[in-house]
């Protein structure tokens, strides 16, 4: 018997022993839930009772250099459907199968399906949004929103860009600058049971979304609309497949205004043009076109104005003089080939001077022979013709030159007049800003500066400026020659009264050669002896008369007229 009680006692204290040691670990699991781990099992509770719903931020706007707003935003709403609050599906339907102007099967899709919060359609005016608010179905949610809005249609669409359905940055401005201009999404936090269903009752809890930054630009509204004006009038009076202008500072890189036509509207950017709608392909290569900038994106052969850079190089190799006399029978044998002038009877006998005023072909074959193809390679690297001039907006495409071990004589003879290489736009105008502003290389811009919308601090923004790039004796000179084409040579058609306009004009062949389909243009700047302006005109394929002189430098001198008073207003 007494082996039995100590049996028994043993028993008695290892279960008592057990249950000790579980109590202790059951009160220790205890303490670690309520006490160490209280806070974030609360937080995870609150999250699985709370529904998430985001409130959109505002975008930042848009200025042009003077203030007036180019990108707005507008107040629409999003409307969705909660599955588990709805009470009445055929009503809900029906309510917004009319007001939201969609098909039945497509609202009935989106009711009926089981989710926790199931978006209809965003971008939903606030009057029609309003409407269905008043209908009190529940189940329905109504979400402020913004939709950006620009006040101006068309103006420099291919510039400012336009966003998507959830406000992001597609193309231009809008896409470059797009996490400055974005702002933070706010939230609104509702609490619901374990079904889903919204607590009757229970505050919301609401995080207010933060208005993106405000952009400011160099662009000049005035400027742009004027601009734009000019250019679709001549883009119909030529019958032309497009007109592209550039106005920028050739001291800062600032740009003014940059026009391609035709245009489209920001506030319908999916929304084919009848220009764009009569092209080949599909729908999306047809909108990739209407959206896309040819100044920045486009490489294209310059033709005569780009005889300002081989002028350049001879002058800095000292190969040419300005007094220089040369001979033009109206062609130069080149090798097997016989390269002609524009002037096919030829110019006779003329100074270098004479040569940059005629724009005579034979002249700068030879100065461009005399300065070689090696030298010539390095003052297009001098003037960035290698590289991109680094503007603000995305898709800049590059040049496409010889490598120099494939320019013999003719292909040497055919760039030094602008053929056979091929740049953008806005390249030749970085290289010609400095080769006639004192030989400094800009960055050509848009953005200025920006505004935080919470501190309201302002940052300014800054650019590169390349140093010797040209020497000023040489800009000096550039000066007066390009003056000398306006006043006195194929450029008279640029004159202002009362102003000194100095430029050159362009007739270029498109490629196939022999397709009868030419670019006319002229750069232009003013005032000559010291520019603070300087603009580029493109007319693509115009009907008829076709040469830069004629068709291009009157419509520079047009816009230099309207635009030199108001810059000197400023």
């Amino acid at each position: 018997m007494s082996r039995i009680r100590i049996f028994q006692k043993r028993k008695y204290w290892f279960v008592f022993g057990c249950l000790s040691v579980l109590f202790l670990i059951l009160s220790g699991r205890l303490y670690y839930l309520m006490i160490v781990s209280s806070e974030e099992l609360s937080q995870k509770a609150l999250a699985v009772e709370q529904r998430e719903r985001a409130i959109k931020a505002a975008r930042g706007i848009i200025y042009d250099r003077n203030g007036v707003v180019l990108a707005d935003n507008q107040p629409v709403c999003t409307i969705s459907v909660i599955y588990n609050q709805v009470r009445e599906p055929e009503k809900v339907i029906r309510l917004l199968t009319k007001t939201l102007e969609m098909s039945e099967e497509d609202i009935r899709k989106k009711v009926e399906k089981v989710s926790s919060r199931e978006k209809i359609k965003s971008n939903v005016p606030k009057e029609t949004a309003d409407a269905i608010r008043e209908a009190s179905l529940e189940g329905i949610k109504v979400d402020e929103d913004y939709k950006r809005y620009y006040p101006f249609g068309q103006l420099a669409s291919k510039v400012l860009g336009f966003t998507g359905a959830d406000n992001q940055g597609i193309v231009g401005l809008e896409a470059r600058y797009d996490s400055l201009l974005r702002g933070e999404d706010g939230t609104i936090l509702t609490l619901t049971d374990f079904r889903g269903i919204e607590i009757e009752g229970a505050a919301e809890e609401r995080i207010e979304p933060i208005q993106g930054n405000s952009l400011y630009l160099s662009l000049d509204y005035n400027m742009q609309c004027f601009v734009q004006q000019v250019a679709e009038k001549v883009r119909k009076e030529k019958q032309a497949k497009s007109v592209s202008v550039i106005l920028l500072n050739p001291q800062n890189g600032e740009i003014y205004s940059m026009v391609h036509v035709p245009e489209y509207d920001l506030n319908h950017p999916f929304v084919l043009t009848e220009d764009y709608e009569q092209g080949e392909g599909n729908e999306n290569e047809k909108r990739n076109r209407m959206w896309r900038n040819p100044i920045i994106s486009d490489s294209y052969e310059p033709g005569s104005t780009f005889k300002i850079v081989t002028a350049v190089a001879a002058l800095e190799e000292g190969k040419v003089s300005v007094s220089d006399h040369f001979s033009c029978p109206g062609f130069k044998i080149v090798e097997d080939r016989r390269i002609r002038c524009h002037k096919t009877q030829g110019h006779g006998a003329e100074t270098f001077r004479e040569g940059v005023m005629n724009s005579c072909n034979p002249v700068f074959m030879e100065i461009g022979a005399r300065v070689g193809a090696k030298s010539m390679l390095e003052y297009y690297r001098k003037l960035g013709l290698y590289e991109k001039t680094g503007v603000d907006l995305p898709g800049e495409a590059g040049s496409i030159m010889h490598p120099l071990e494939n320019i013999g004589a003719v292909e040497l003879a055919t760039m030094s007049f602008g053929q056979s290489i091929q740049i953008t736009p806005l390249q030749l105008l970085r290289a010609v800003s400095a080769a006639v502003n004192g030989g400094f290389a800009i960055t050509p811009h848009l953005a200025v500066k920006s505004r935080d919308s919470v501190t309201g601090e302002e940052t300014r923004y800054f650019y590169d400026k390349k140093e010797g790039c040209v020497s000023k004796a040489t800009s000096e000179t550039m000066r007066s020659l390009l003056e000398a084409v306006v006043s006195e040579g194929t450029g008279k058609n640029a004159a202002v009264s009362g102003w000194k306009v100095g430029g050159k004009t362009a007739t270029s062949e498109k490629l196939p050669r022999r397709s009868g389909k030419y670019i006319s243009s002229f750069l232009g700047f003013a005032p000559a002896d010291h520019p603070t302006v300087m603009g580029l005109i493109l007319i693509d394929e115009p009907v008829g008369v076709y040469y830069g002189g004629t068709v291009a430098a009157p419509v520079m001198a047009e816009i230099f007229q309207n635009i030199l008073p108001y810059l000197d207003n400023l």
